[in-house]
């Protein structure tokens, strides 16, 4: 193997299926993870970027132990010791020299074991192997046994531990810049006494992104960080359900995929749901469980039950492109209603100034045939005044 650097809820349909892929998990991890232990022949990421490709192999040793091992699986007392050996093989026609050495294993990023850097010391399984000799030269197309001892300290504490024997060398790129490249078995130690696997979950949270089209989904985003906080491997597996309001629109998450973590291991995730309609609110609720992870050759001792860890957590799902919507639309309404009321009131002021037009018009001309009659009675008054007059002058 090449080594480079709360609360229960939730629907119980989605969250269920859970516990059936934890072990479906658990069992892929079984299956697929020895087969890295097994030595590759090629020890180099990019042959072209060498002056030289070199390829070696290593193995564990067929000893008391077992043959045919992909990797090194113990099943170990505190204070007990084994001995046990490393073959290196050399696959090219030159003499090659192998730094050998041990290192405490942690779970990377990718969800595989590496090993810590070579200078950075080991505290733990690492420390407790001890080589014949740090250093081996190989002649050739031959191989050669390395020998170790394995010492689990008297004050181990029981649980799982990992890590790796090592071979390594210094291989010249054709910039000349010397790179370490490391060829190694995995080994995993079950120290005998009470297990007590646990999970548990921190930094958990929800947020919301509604986008602006009112006539589509959002999406909830839930982080998270799970911790192996037992004394065993665990193959971890995880469910995620979205909700509204009183369970509406229920969305489970997908492509979680499970993941393999070490006593003291965490792994943080974020999780992107998509299809959440804004109702108000977002619940988002998680539950993790896992499967006690043992090799063929550790213990066989019947592997205790790891409890769940539930988390959940709930954020304003506030429907922003629904309300400007309705916004703009109340705004559209409003200019509406105020130029039918602008154009009624200019219709009522022509219709007023129409009628007072009129009424003035018609006032104008009663004033005139006013007028005019008084112009008749005074000259018909005239009339028989004067017709009066001679009557009177004739008598």
């Amino acid at each position: 193997m090449v080594f480079t650097r709360s609360r229960r809820g939730g629907r119980p349909n989605p969250l269920s299926r859970v516990h059936a892929y934890a072990a479906a998990a658990g069992l892929a991890m079984l299956l697929v993870l020895p087969l890295a232990g097994v030595a590759a022949a090629e020890a180099v990421d990019d042959p072209a970027a060498t002056s030289s490709p070199v390829t070696w192999g290593v193995r564990p040793a067929d000893t008391i132990h077992g043959a045919g091992r992909p990797n090194y699986v113990f099943d170990l007392d505190p204070g007990e010791t084994l001995d046990d050996a490393m073959v290196v093989s050399n696959y090219t026609e030159q003499p090659l020299t192998f730094r050998i050495y041990a290192a405490d294993g942690f779970i990377a990023e990718s969800g595989q074991l590496d090993l810590l850097p070579a200078g950075e010391q080991s505290t733990a399984l690492g420390s407790w192997i001890d080589f014949e000799s740090d250093e081996v030269t190989v002649t050739g197309g031959g191989t050669v046994t390395v020998p170790f001892t394995l010492a689990i300290p008297a004050d181990a504490t029981p649980g799982d531990y990992a890590a790796g024997v090592v071979s390594s060398m210094l291989v010249s790129t054709t910039e000349g810049v010397a790179v370490d490249r490391r060829l190694g078995s995995r080994m995993h130690v079950r120290v005998a006494g009470e297990l007590a696997p646990r999970l548990e979950i921190a930094d958990f949270s929800v947020s919301y992104d509604g986008g602006l089209n009112p006539f589509a989904p959002g999406a909830a985003t839930v982080e998270y960080t799970m911790t192996n906080t037992g004394n065993t491997r665990i193959a971890a597996g995880s469910a995620l359900v979205v909700d509204g309001v009183w369970g509406i629109g229920a969305t489970p998450a997908s492509g979680l995929g499970g993941r393999e973590l070490l006593p003291g291991g965490s792994y943080t995730q974020t999780v992107t749901v998509d299809g959440i309609w804004p109702l108000l609110v977002a619940n988002a609720r998680l539950v993790v469980t896992g499967e006690v992870i043992t090799e063929g050759g550790a213990s066989t001792t019947e592997a205790p039950a790891v409890p769940d860890a539930t988390a959940s957590g709930t954020v304003a799902a506030v429907p922003w492109g629904a309300l400007i919507l309705l916004a703009l639309l109340g705004a559209l309404v409003v200019l509406v209603v105020l130029r039918v009321r602008r154009r009624r009131a200019d219709a009522e002021r022509k219709i007023a100034a129409a009628v007072d037009r009129a009424l003035t018009e018609a006032r104008a001309t009663a004033a005139t045939a006013a007028g005019a009659d008084a112009d008749v009675q005074s000259t018909t008054g005239a009339s028989a005044a004067a017709a009066d007059e001679a009557l009177a002058e004739r008598r």
